[in-house]
């Protein structure tokens, strides 16, 4: 073991989106800093920032049913903006990266893709219809367009309406100002520009505790490539190790990593790789999630852009593995049960038998009954045409909650932070990656609150809606959603 102990300004744990967008963030802000990257596997992005493991939706709430909850007959947009409104704040961010040389080659990493609702049954159709009318009344969702005429719809999804049958009433909706993000292309790229500013980046070496020492900086334990253990100390460390936060933030022992426990669903998509098959859809199209089903797995049909490779998605089915990574352990589930978090995980077992029910459910699903499922969306599709590929694991974050109760299971993404803002760690799952950059700069705002009169000229620069709505501003949105979009090649001119 090495008794030297490096110090650091930052270390950040996991090479994921997160990670690299936190990284990027605060070496534009403070060059001079030291930053350290700990990444247990041999390259960045390889586990939920990977391209294969997740949609790549670049959520804004065009399509996603499950952000518009309707009550008494009105359709809710609050999140729909919210969730929105964020996209757009890592939009005018990637930007800020294009136009100042830090990365380049945009169309490596973001395709302008239209988004679409679609739902099938009456009452679904009066819902979508109710949903368009609302969300059409906002700027955000300018350009939105509602069909339910089955010849229109051909027009926009043949490969969908092919074969159709039923006579069932069918609508969709329709927005171009959609995209595909390839987040694992964006993550490799940031940790090159990274890299190009001398941040020192750790590939092969595992977390394996964290202690807070005397002055309230950190010391984190780290095992090498050669197995050999470092320490390593840092006066702010951030875990964005996706599954692998919790574990490390309970190793913490702060106060806000108690009572939270974690519950892993992996997840699995069907691929078609089938040139004649591709050319016949463009679109992300989102339907409406089963009775029971959990918010993450609304069913959807994907075009998908990977290694300048056109390829279908369609999924996710959902699915139960004990691991809270990819790579990790049929231990972290049962690991992660700690004295202080066991009535919480026990309520929220209690609570959600139903959602239990239905990822064993989904786990006995065969290939066959997987394409049955892809043939409500896309009614000619053959088995020989599809492949399964196992998506990454995704870990829920229970926790005790006044709106919930004890044991809630959280479908969101959660960031908890101490109460000093040394450390920060980022949890749970959906709209995830797309909302990184306002996540990130939350965590840069709450750590570090008495050095943001000092930066925000800085971050004003690199994202000009900063401080704004952009909700309450339409000239504004209209002007940044046509400069991102130029910066970032989504528009023609």
């Amino acid at each position: 073991m090495s008794n030297e102990q490096t110090k650091s300004d930052v270390i950040l744990i996991g090479a994921g989106i997160m990670s690299a967008t936190l990284g990027t963030l605060l070496k534009e802000l403070v060059p001079e800093w030291n930053i350290k990257v700990f990444e247990k596997l041999d390259k960045p992005g390889e586990e939920s920032s990977n391209e294969w493991n997740n949609a790549g939706t670049g959520h804004s709430a065009l399509c996603e049913l499950n952000y518009t909850p309707e009550k008494n007959g009105v359709v809710e947009t609050a999140k729909a903006v919210n969730v929105n409104e964020q996209f757009q704040v890592s939009r005018q961010f990637w930007a800020y990266l294009v136009n100042n040389k830090r990365i380049t080659n945009p169309e490596d990493f973001i395709m302008p893709l239209p988004h679409m609702s679609l739902v099938q049954g009456t009452e679904n159709v009066e819902f979508l219809k109710r949903r368009f009318e609302a969300l059409s009344k906002n700027h955000l969702f300018e350009g939105m367009e509602f069909s339910d005429d089955p010849k229109t719809l051909k027009e926009w999804i043949p490969l969908i309406m092919d074969g159709r049958t039923s006579n069932e009433a069918i609508a969709a909706t329709k927005i171009d100002s959609g995209t595909d993000v390839n987040f694992g292309s964006l993550t490799r790229m940031l940790f090159d520009n990274l890299k190009n500013q001398n941040i020192e980046i750790n590939y092969k070496h595992q977390v394996k505790d964290m202690k807070r020492n005397s002055d309230g900086s950190w010391n984190v334990k780290v095992i090498n490539a050669n197995g050999q253990v470092e320490s390593h100390s840092a006066k702010f460390v951030f875990i964005g190790a996706g599954g692998g936060s919790l574990p490390i933030l309970q190793k913490t022992g702060i106060p806000e990593s108690k009572h939270v426990g974690g519950f892993p669903i992996s997840g699995l998509f069907l691929v078609c790789k089938n040139p004649k098959i591709v050319e016949q859809h463009h679109a992300k199209v989102y339907g409406k999630a089963a009775v029971g089903a959990p918010p993450m797995s609304v069913p959807h049909l994907d075009t998908r852009y990977i290694d300048n490779e056109k390829s279908l998605l369609f999924g996710p089915f959902a699915g139960f593995s004990p691991k809270f990574l990819k790579t990790g352990s049929n231990m972290d589930l049962i690991g992660s049960v700690k004295p202080n978090n066991v009535f919480t995980m026990l309520a929220a077992g209690a609570k959600n038998m139903d959602l239990t029910k239905y990822l064993v459910q989904q786990l006995m699903l065969s290939k066959d009954k997987r394409i049955e499922e892809l043939r409500e969306f896309v009614p000619n599709a053959k088995s020989e045409d599809w492949d399964i590929v196992v998506a990454g694991q995704r870990v829920q974050v229970i926790k005790d909650t006044e709106a919930g109760g004890k044991g809630t299971l959280q479908f969101g993404t959660e960031v908890i932070t101490g109460a000093e803002g040394s450390v920060a760690a980022l949890l749970g799952a959906s709209p995830g990656a797309s909302t990184a950059v306002p996540v990130m700069l939350n965590i840069i705002n709450k750590c570090f609150p008495e050095r943001m009169k000092e930066w925000e000229p800085k971050i004003k620069e690199m994202i000009p809606s900063y401080g704004l709505k952009l909700v309450e501003n339409p000239e504004l949105f209209k002007e940044l959603h046509a400069s991102t979009a130029k910066a970032l090649r989504l528009s023609e001119d």
